[in-house]
């Protein structure tokens, strides 16, 4: 803040609003002080559901200034998975935007912990009616100095950030992150963009995970002196004006909204020549996919592969592409990542690899301790079982090759057994999106009693002359599914479900094709 004070730190483009780098340590110190005010200190937990907007950026700083906790999560959960979480993480403070205020009020009433501390973040400043107890983000810093708080005790492992897992199997999991893990975080992305105080980045995804807040998001930019855009809800359109309104320089998100943005690039251009690059994660980036963005976008595309628990972990640059699309790239400059040997009923060694000939397929292990404080918050049962010998067990199933790439067959979970043999839908989804009249694919499995599961794909068509026919032979006919692979069952549909970090939901689609067959949906070819 000190060493760039009028330089422009941060961007609001839906509201035109700037802060440069001495008024957002202004208002951050506001509402540091504000929170000390009411009685928050050291390691109590400010936990926040907002979108991407400037109040996010001081309720990310302010904590951090008083040696309290913040703690992002997904707007997008339900009342009682919120309470859940307020129930867990017991938080002093709790901040939600006004959107989703009527799943908050629903969360505090069910929830037994009660925060003492209960703000409204009031975006459009229309100022609706608030539950009694609830105070406005404006009316609670009035009055309160921009001056720095007095420092709380710090230390390099102090717990500074908390991030949440998905939570798709139940309560989302507490993930601490230390003040070195935050630090050396943010230097892992400067080094493999790079980055520097002259880029502008911007997130296409939310903050409130863990390759929004630190993939180029609010800790590498603001620590290296860049300027960060807000963008609160992606939109293509938006987006691509943006990008040439404010010179942004480094885009991050998911290889869907790549797709978009190429959709529209495609109608409507624009000059993208100060783009940089466009990092992606979150799922496989597809070779044909992979070179349409360089094509359409930029030349520069990079993708990571990791986990909340440990960051990004491998990564494919410029370079690897687009020979080495579809891999997870290799490991980081800090980082090492194996496939190891996937048993039933218990964990391979470290050191038990599986060979690295690009087909036999393991579990993928990590070690990131970097970047990671490994392990679980207040659940040792979970850390013993995920984290070993200094590596984490992802529960991701891939294989190698000579060189390290790193190939993500899926989860564990998502595996698909069809008379004895293992089914990957990774592989399906990349031959099936190969198809130029298919925009998106999930593909799952379905109970067969003569085959134990049969393979089930929803497609995206993005052309409407397409038949299941037409995906039938395009799949008999590739080199890269044997027949068993094959899908036995088709639905199109006008959209596939992801998680907000850009994950295919596969596990929704379990029960929903049971249904989808019942009802008639699926088709055979």
């Amino acid at each position: 803040m000190r060493r760039l004070p009028d330089k422009t730190a941060l961007i609001d483009p839906a509201m035109d609003r700037r802060w440069s780098y001495a008024q957002l340590d202004a208002e951050c110190n506001r509402f540091a002080n504000a929170l000390r005010a009411a009685g928050m200190g050291k390691n109590d937990l400010l936990l926040y559901q907002l979108y991407n907007c400037p109040q996010f950026a001081f309720c990310y700083i302010a904590p951090q200034k008083i040696g309290a906790i913040n703690g992002p999560a997904s707007f997008n959960l339900a009342a009682g998975e919120t309470a859940l979480l307020i129930d867990h993480n017991r938080p002093r403070a709790y901040v939600y935007d006004c959107d989703v205020r009527a799943m908050a009020a629903k969360a505090l009433e069910i929830c037994e912990y009660k925060p003492e501390i209960i703000i409204a973040v009031d975006y459009r400043g229309q100022r609706p009616e608030l539950p009694a107890g609830h105070v406005f983000y404006d009316d609670f810093v009035a009055g309160q100095s921009g001056g720095a708080p007095e420092p709380a005790t710090a230390h390099m492992y102090d717990e500074v950030t908390r991030l949440y897992t998905s939570g798709t199997t139940g309560l989302a999991k507490g993930i601490p992150v230390n003040n070195v893990n935050e630090v050396l975080s943010a230097h892992d992305v400067i080094m493999q963009f790079p980055m520097c105080m002259q880029d502008v980045t911007m997130n296409m995804t939310p903050w409130f995970h863990r390759g929004g807040l630190h993939a180029g998001g609010l800790t590498p930019t603001l620590y290296v002196g860049g300027t960060c855009v807000a963008m609160r809800m992606f939109s293509a359109k938006s987006c691509l004006e943006y990008v040439e309104r404010y010179g942004v320089s480094f885009l991050i998100g998911v290889p869907a909204a790549l797709a978009k943005l190429a959709d529209r690039q495609e109608k409507h251009p624009i000059d993208l020549s100060q783009l940089k690059g466009i990092v992606t994660m979150g799922s496989p980036l597809e070779r044909e996919a992979c070179m349409r963005f360089q094509k359409l976008l930029t030349p520069n595309i990079f993708n990571g592969y990791g986990t909340t628990e440990t960051f990004w972990n491998s990564f494919l640059r410029p370079i690897d592409l687009p020979e080495m699309a579809g891999s997870a790239g290799r490991a980081c400059i800090d980082d090492d990542v194996r496939v190891v040997k996937a048993y039933e009923g218990r964990r391979a060694e470290p050191d038990d690899t599986v060979p690295m000939d690009g087909k036999t397929a393991g579990e993928i292990i990590i070690r990131s301790w970097a970047k990671s404080s490994m392990g679980y918050l207040d659940n040792e049962e979970l850390t013993e079982e995920r984290f070993y010998k200094g590596w984490f067990y992802t529960h991701d199933l891939g294989i190698w090759n000579e060189g390290q790439y790193i190939t993500v067959l899926g989860r564990q979970d998502d595996m698909i057994i069809c008379m004895g043999e293992n089914i990957y839908p990774a592989q399906i989804e990349e031959v099936l999106c190969r198809h130029e009249k298919v925009r998106d694919c999930i593909v799952t499995g379905l109970a067969d009693p003569v085959r134990g599961q049969a393979v089930a794909a929803y497609v995206v068509p993005a052309d409407g002359s397409l038949t299941i026919q037409e995906l039938a032979r395009w799949c008999a006919a590739s080199c890269d599914l044997s027949d068993y692979k094959c899908p036995r069952y088709y639905c199109f549909v006008e959209d596939i479900p992801y998680n907000a970090t850009g994950k295919k939901r596969h596990s929704e689609m379990l029960d929903r094709a049971l249904k989808d067959l019942k009802s008639g949906k699926l088709k055979r070819p």
